[in-house]
């Protein structure tokens, strides 16, 4: 029988630049104390508090049900409970017209995070830069980790609008296996940072791994800078690679996760659609 505390909360984020099922969802941060009504819940929702998960906000929902906002930590769910209150329902529910109603609830309940904060923080990150780096058009900050053939894929694609003003600022990480790490620290105690990552991309074969140099026992501070850029990137919400975040002609914090379509990159850039013909990336339109 599955316990309360063995639910995974799913992350949400109502103001996301992508609305695709497959991009990544925010955390939503609470700092409020659990309510003094938790004793009035439903016996389920009191099982979730008692282990942790705290009560965010309830709703009528579909069916006569009645929706709940929870989280824990950096993960936030919206689940439901029956009429009774004896029975937890989660998951996505659907209407009579096949429309998702968990998204829309969402959307409407879960506020959006604020990534001010986040995005100072990322401002100050040691990054490698390439593209327009004097007066550029737009900038994009992309977290990449070296073994992730689609951070590759998006270096391609970017590479036509670098050439019109785009500047992306390249901010390693390791999440993909254990000679992440050492790559990405030689790479960042390379004399040439920009170079090196070049020269990286260049050579970079998806499927074939290239090995991994020992230099994180003896660059202890770069190791732990990239470990604190990994935590930086699950703060916007993002839990794989490549992530992008950029701010919009408005000053808006966006934030893309997952290789983007082509089609994307006009908006996410603020510049015109640049003709990519790499035959590899076509299935990215």
């Amino acid at each position: 029988m599955t316990k309360i505390s063995q639910i995974r909360l799913i992350r949400f984020n109502a103001d996301r630049y992508s609305n695709s099922a497959s991009t990544s969802a925010a955390a939503v941060l609470l700092t409020a104390a659990i309510s003094s009504h938790a004793a009035e819940y439903p016996k389920p929702i009191q099982e979730a508090v008692a282990h942790g998960v705290k009560v965010l906000k309830t709703f009528p929902a579909a069916s006569s049900l009645t929706g709940w906002v929870l989280t824990q930590g950096a993960d936030t769910s919206v689940v439901y409970t029956t009429p009774d209150g004896k029975t937890l329902i989660v998951g996505e529910l659907i209407d009579e017209n096949g429309q998702p109603l968990t998204k829309q609830y969402a959307s409407k309940y879960v506020p959006a995070p604020d990534y001010a904060a986040s995005y100072q923080l990322l401002e100050r990150v040691d990054v490698i830069a390439e593209g327009s780096l004097i007066k550029p058009k737009s900038i994009l900050y992309v977290f990449f980790d070296a073994n992730c053939p689609y951070c590759h894929f998006t270096w391609q694609a970017l590479q036509r609008y670098e050439d019109v003003g785009l500047q992306v600022k390249w901010v390693p990480v390791a999440v993909l296996g254990e000679s992440s790490l050492p790559k990405a620290v030689s790479l960042m105690s390379a004399k040439d940072k920009k170079t090196a990552f070049r020269a990286m991309q260049e050579g970079f074969v998806p499927g074939k791994p290239t090995p991994a140099p020992d230099h994180v026992a003896t660059a202890p501070t770069i190791s732990e800078a990239i470990k604190r850029n990994g935590a930086l990137m699950e703060k916007f919400g993002i839990n794989g690679t490549p992530g992008i975040v950029w701010k919009d002609r408005s000053g808006k914090i966006q934030i893309k996760g997952g290789m983007p379509r082509l089609s994307e990159l006009p908006l996410m850039t603020g510049l015109p659609e640049q003709k990519i013909d790499a035959l590899e990336l076509q299935k990215f339109r």
